[in-house]
């Protein structure tokens, strides 16, 4: 239930919360840039993952839970990003640029997302 009401949320967030990395939008014309957004994201990979990411890499081909992971933490972070935006008043983020890195020691690998973007008012041209 909670996790249905959170998606419905998110959606609705989607369509008051345009985003984009193009430095404009196609349509519409910026009318105050309001600051400079971001949401960090910091992902645990499961041991086991990182075993049969090993398994992949020695024996090629794709790795659908790394790509899974990376997946769930564009997701994340860009609905982190919006969450920002909006709570200052913007309905638009542009330049948005997203940056992963990996920290591991300890045996432990963990995945690190920074997306950062400008949050604007645009109107409709």
């Amino acid at each position: 239930m909670l996790r249905n009401h959170y998606s419905k949320e998110i959606s609705r967030m989607s369509e008051r919360v345009i985003l984009t990395t193009s430095s404009h939008l196609e349509g519409y014309r910026v009318t105050e840039h309001i600051d400079i957004v971001s949401a960090e994201c910091v992902f645990g990979m499961n041991v086991f993952k990182d075993m049969f990411a090993g398994f992949r890499d020695f024996f090629g081909g794709r790795n659908k839970s790394s790509q899974n992971a990376l997946r769930d933490a564009r997701k994340t972070c860009l609905d982190e990003l919006r969450k920002e935006a909006e709570s200052m008043g913007a309905n638009a983020i542009i330049g948005i640029d997203l940056d992963y890195s990996e920290i591991s020691g300890d045996g432990k690998s963990m995945l690190f997302l920074v997306a950062t973007g400008t949050a604007v008012k645009v109107t409709k041209t």
